[in-house]
């Protein structure tokens, strides 16, 4: 390896100073940042989506994953119907999406228990939806059904189903300074 940090095993620099301890404050910036991009949402969604959760009833970081995983684009992504989160995005936005038998395009729209998605009738021709390979196994508190491209949210989902390995604490401990 040509890699300098690779060959050292001491820090850039003649003395090689050691690294920092991270704040109390930085820490819970990170776990922040890191669910933000994790779900793709910028700083002043994710802000009204923790306003959001504050408001609910139980535990506020609990909610906030709730909300974030409930979001449209999400839920097209736990699908199975997107490969990443940003092709969610763009998929809902152009609009090849139902939710209950109409249209929608909004990403950022949450979701309820109960509701259907489907892929619009003139989108399943479309070579994205035709050479769909599920190799994503679908979360338990949603349902899919392969042959019709529809998927329904069948319950709330919980803490133990966002596989996202967050300390929700940290981030309700920095919004509520």
């Amino acid at each position: 390896a040509k890699c300098a940090l690779a060959k050292k095993s001491a820090a850039p620099g003649q003395h090689g100073q050691g690294r920092k301890k991270i704040s109390e404050y930085g820490v819970q910036l990170r776990e922040k940042q890191k669910t933000k991009r994790f779900y793709g949402v910028l700083e002043k969604q994710f802000r009204l989506t923790y306003a959001r959760a504050e408001r609910k009833q139980g535990k506020t970081g609990e909610k906030l994953l709730e909300l974030l995983e409930l979001r449209f684009d999400n839920v097209v992504y736990r699908l199975g119907l997107a490969s990443s989160r940003n092709e969610a995005r763009q998929l809902v936005t152009h609009g090849h999406f139902l939710v209950n038998g109409k249209k929608a395009n909004i990403p950022s729209m949450t979701l309820k228990t109960g509701d259907t998605i489907s892929v619009k009738e003139t989108s399943r021709k479309s070579p994205k939806f035709e050479t769909l390979s599920n190799s994503r196994p679908v979360p338990a508190w949603l349902s899919f059904n392969e042959e019709t491209l529809t998927g329904s949210i069948v319950r709330e989902p919980a803490r133990e189903d966002v596989d996202l390995e967050v300390k929700e604490t940290l981030i309700v401990e920095l919004y509520s300074k």
